[in-house]
């Protein structure tokens, strides 16, 4: 599964990512140098003029290219994998996991490095095989990536619902390592979004199958990307601040001759709970984790319950953590807990993990989040 690995830098930003202190700016230039935020308080109060500014300056260019993506070099795109992070010293004791109907999500595995962070961390739990075939549960799916200066990669990722476009989303939901390499870096390219990877389990042990049994809902190109201006200017190899807004939303277009949306095809999205109250979720996440004992090639899942706590600047939103014992490939799955109406929503995506595989991290997803969300599908 490692044929052709994304370099060492670029897999090291793949799950989890370093970041300093930024912010948004409100100037004639939108903010510091190339439109960057100067400060994450600024950040918060940017508007659509902001963004769009920001994503003008930082210009997404996906050109889709054929024959790129097979089933080969699928199975062959090792999982983004930096260095692990440490664990938590101080558990907390977390409600007991409730049991839900799937839902749709994916993670490509975490890891992170730098000093230990202040918070706390539920225990281990291990993940469980989804049931075949995963064209019941199709928000969930894999990205698959080139980088800049070569080698390729895969994450995991969420179809989520576009609140400009109800019932007709094209916006795919993942974490900020998985589609820019962070500070000094570049987008990555050819990105592509598969929903359902490998449903029928034809691939299973990487054996051969057909391009339509991997990806029996068809290759989404993407043509947009937004992510957080504090993972652009701060992400790094070891997991820090940045992570703590580690998020990407993707829009996609579907494959040659399809005039559907995303949502369209695969009959569902899953709607985005911002600001949702920690100590009321019980979280399921879900995600491809592909370093032993996983291989890439299932969709796994962690009941986990009640989420810790974890920060590395007490200033910016602290991570959810949850215990999984989901490895790289995981990055960018879906976290899911059920809302006030019952119906599952997205809350945050898997960004960094531990170098035991006890634990996942994930984003708090909050305004400068919703502003993303509420920028691309304006777009």
């Amino acid at each position: 599964m490692r044929a052709r690995g994304v370099p060492a830098a670029l897999a090291a930003a793949a799950l989890l990512l370093g970041v300093a202190a930024c912010g948004s700016g409100r100037g004639s230039d939108g903010g510091g140098g190339g439109g960057n935020p100067r400060s994450f308080a600024e950040l918060k109060h940017w508007g659509f003029a902001e963004w769009d500014r920001w994503a003008k300056r930082h210009e997404f260019h996906n050109p889709a290219v054929a024959g790129v993506w097979n089933p080969e070099t699928m199975d062959q795109a090792p999982p983004q994998q930096p260095a692990p992070a440490p664990e938590s010293p101080a558990p907390s004791s977390p409600a007991a996991p409730s049991p839900a109907a799937p839902s749709s999500a994916g993670p490509s595995a975490p890891a992170a490095g730098g000093e230990p962070p202040v918070g706390s961390s539920p225990p281990a739990v291990a993940a469980q095989p989804v049931p075949r075939p995963y064209t019941s549960y199709p928000a969930s799916g894999k990205v698959f990536l080139t980088a800049p200066n070569g080698g390729t990669g895969q994450c995991s990722a969420t179809v989520v619902a576009d609140p400009a476009n109800p019932g007709h989303s094209n916006l795919v939901w993942t974490a900020a390592h998985c589609v820019h390499e962070g500070k000094g870096g570049d987008w990555y390219k050819n990105l592509i979004f598969v929903p359902a990877y490998n449903s029928s389990g034809a691939a299973g042990d990487h054996h051969r199958a057909s391009l339509a049994e991997v990806a029996p809902l068809g290759q989404w190109w993407a043509d947009r990307v937004i992510t957080s201006p504090l993972w652009t200017t701060e992400g790094t190899r070891g997991g820090d601040a940045a992570n703590q807004y580690d998020f990407a939303v993707i829009k996609v277009r579907g494959p040659e001759g399809e005039s559907r949306s995303l949502e369209e095809v695969i009959g569902t999205a899953v709607p985005v709970w911002f600001d949702a109250p920690r100590e009321q979720l019980a979280i399921q996440a879900w995600g491809y984790p592909a370093v032993a004992p996983f291989d890439g090639q299932e969709l796994e899942r962690c009941d986990s319950g009640r989420p810790g706590s974890r920060s590395f600047d007490a200033a910016r939103p602290a991570m959810l953590v949850i215990g999984c014992t989901m490895t790289a490939g995981a990055s960018g799955g879906g976290w899911f807990a059920d809302g006030p109406d019952g119906r599952q929503r997205l809350v945050s995506n898997t960004s960094i993990g531990t170098s035991a595989h006890t634990a996942l991290n994930g984003p708090y997803l909050e305004g400068v989040a919703r502003q993303a969300l509420d920028y691309i599908s304006r777009k």
